[in-house]
Parts: structure tokens; sequence; C-alpha cells
């Protein structure tokens, strides 16, 4: 049961870092990046459909992500909900293709976001001490259920603040490397 539980633990806490990964994703870098666009939906036929699959996103330039939808009838319903996301950059339609022209970042808004990244890794940790919390609660439903002696729970406690430890640090090495990213002129 309990070492069934360390590994649950520890899925969960690496689940807790991928998302943290992805939440950062979306976060600009006076870059173009594809994950960007990860949580447009498009009104496509009636239902919501990601923008990844109606359309090809592309890297023609650094600071340049170029949108072909498969079919060209979509493209007035993509520029639509790209105006009414909250990306904040304003799609030049040519008929054909949709470019998002990513703008230089000025130094306030490089430390705005810089900061975002500090309070979505601090989200990230409080959700990894969460799951610590919800293991350890197992732990003594276990020794209060007789399944397990008070050392056996003391040992995987100290086996589980392990892997809170290491899953912490991993949150600190993602979010310094974006950081990093991000205050690079």
């Amino acid at each position: 049961m309990s070492t069934e539980l360390l590994k649950e633990t520890k899925e969960k806490m690496v689940k807790a870092e991928q998302a943290f990964q992805r939440e950062l994703g979306s976060i600009r870098a006076g870059r173009a990046n594809p994950s960007l666009l990860d949580r447009i939906q498009i009104i496509y036929y009636g239902a919501p459909t990601p923008l990844n699959q109606i359309a090809q996103i592309s890297i023609p330039e650094a600071r340049v992500l170029m949108i072909t939808p498969f079919d060209k009838t979509a493209l007035k319903d993509i520029e639509k909900a790209l105006m009414q996301s909250d990306i904040g950059i304003n799609p030049n339609n040519d008929g054909n293709v949709i470019r998002l022209v990513i703008p230089q970042l000025t130094e306030d808004r490089r430390k705005e976001l810089a900061k975002q990244v500090g309070k979505e890794a601090e989200n990230s940790k409080v959700s990894v001490r969460n799951i610590r919390r919800e293991a350890i609660d197992e732990l003594k439903k276990a020794e209060k259920n007789k399944e397990l002696t008070s050392d056996d729970v003391h040992s995987y406690e100290e086996d589980i603040q392990k892997l809170t430890d290491e899953s912490i640090k991993n949150v600190d090495a993602i979010a310094s490397e974006k950081e990093k990213e991000l205050l690079d002129v």
C-alpha cells in the first residue's frame, strides 16, 4: 500500500510540474512560440475546436507566427477568435494566411512577466505541497487502521518529504529558466 502511495504521489507531483510548464508556455517571451495559441478555440461548424486542429501553425521568422487554415473558409472564424482571445496581438489576414507579429517586449513588460512566472511557480509549489499533505493524511489513516506502524509512517513521511523537495526544486529550476529567457534582451 505505502509503496503504491509513494509512486502515486510522485506521479501527481510530476503532473503538477508539467502543468506548470504548460502554463509558462502561454506566457509571451518576445519570441514566436506555437504554444501561445494552445488555448485558442475556434467555433468551427458550430463546435468549439482547438486552433491547431484546423490550421497549421508555423514560425517563418523569430517573432512571427503564421497560421495557415486547412479550410480557407475558416479564416474569418480564426481571425475573430484571435481578436477575442487574451493574447493581445492583432492578427494580419491576407486572405490566405494569418500572421501574428509578436511585439518586442519593453523592460517594464519583461519584469511584469517575470513576476507572473514567480506567481505561477508559487501556485505550483502550493499544489505540490497539497499533494504531500494528502499523501501524509493517507499514511495517518493507515496508521489509525493499524495497517502501518508509527515507525513505518515516519519513514514514509520522510520519503514523501524528499519527493516534495525534489519536485519544488524542479519547479524552481523551470521558473528560473523562464525568467532568464524573459529578462534576456
